[in-house]
């Protein structure tokens, strides 16, 4: 699967920089985080792994494509915007001390938007203004687990392995989704199948670019999830006496190649298109209706698996073994 990279510093070039690529960017506060998956493991509680999870409240063990409506069945959502419903999630980073005990990391906001943790959320049209994109349709779903899809940022240069050495300023992930769809699946039975990325584009491209294949030949918004970590309270003195890296991704993965991000469409009527359209840059999108970010930190769920995540050290994550070895062995 093609690799595709974008750097933050890259972004902040073209955006703000020169103009030229106009993106939606906006933030969604820590709705709740949660041992759910709804999308790879539907029903099953507690899921494999922990997750952090962003959006629209209604976000459950199961939702059915066919009959979980996000729009209708939510009541509140985390992010800027109040038309979006959507769920975004992601794997969760853990710290691991030289007791072998371990610790959540928290999250942070990125610069300039104001959240409770949780994700920092794009979707980019075409840099193209002739080309319009399609927005995702009622039902539409996606899961993105390619390590080679998703950026560790601890500075200059990006990987997709957990860095070895301490980051004062935390450590940034950044994942990123296919912009082809087949126009007729709103899923896949792996999640992924359905949508494809663009013949031709390159790393660090910005916005959907390529020309989608003849079986994907929607053009879609590039949707990317950014996320960071607040490493700054796990010293140098709590790694392991060995120096090794002490980081670990709720999936039980070491090395960093299990990041993945899962979507499901939720935002109403047509207001995302109306977005795309307007080619709407940052958080102020005039044809959108927005929230302040502190109603938007008041959307919150409880757990539904009582895992204990309020900073207390705890003696194992309940890896799935599969992922572990299947990630250990991967250099």
């Amino acid at each position: 699967m093609q690799w595709k990279s974008i750097v933050i510093a890259l972004l902040v070039h073209h955006v703000f920089g020169q103009g030229t690529a106009p993106m939606l960017r906006f933030s969604c506060s820590q709705l709740v985080v949660d041992r759910l998956d709804p999308l790879v493991n539907p029903g099953v509680v507690p899921s494999p792994h922990i997750h952090q999870i962003v959006g629209g409240d209604s976000f459950k063990p199961t939702m059915e494509r066919e009959t979980h409506d996000l729009v209708t069945a939510s009541t509140c959502t985390s992010c800027t915007f109040s038309e979006d419903f959507s769920n975004y999630w992601t794997a969760v980073l853990y710290f691991r001390a030289r007791n072998g005990t371990f610790k959540r990391v928290p999250q942070l906001a990125e610069e300039g938007l104001k959240a409770n943790g949780g994700i920092t959320v794009y979707y980019i049209p075409s840099t193209n203004s002739n080309l319009t994109v399609t927005a995702f349709k009622p039902g539409f779903r996606m899961l993105v687990g390619d390590a080679s899809l998703h950026n560790i940022n601890c500075g200059a240069p990006d990987a997709q392995t957990l860095p070895t050495t301490t980051c004062v300023g935390g450590i940034r992930s950044i994942i990123t989704f296919p912009t082809c769809w087949d126009g007729k699946n709103l899923d896949s039975p792996d999640h992924e199948s359905h949508v494809a990325y663009g013949t031709g584009s390159k790393a660090n491209d910005v916005g959907p670019t390529g020309t989608c294949p003849a079986s994907h030949p929607v053009v879609l918004p590039q949707l990317m999830y950014e996320v960071l970590w607040d490493t700054r309270s796990f010293t140098k003195d709590l790694w392991p006496e060995d120096g090794s890296q002490p980081f670990v991704w709720s999936t039980g993965d070491r090395k960093g190649y299990s990041q993945h991000g899962d979507y499901v469409f939720g935002w109403k009527d047509d207001s995302l298109q109306r977005a795309m359209n307007a080619r709407c840059t940052g958080d102020n999108c005039t044809v959108l209706k927005s929230q302040t970010s502190d109603e938007a930190m008041k959307c919150t769920k409880a757990q539904t698996v009582g895992d204990d995540l309020d900073g207390s050290w705890v003696q194992n994550l309940q890896p799935q073994l599969r992922y572990y070895s299947h990630f250990e062995s991967m250099s």
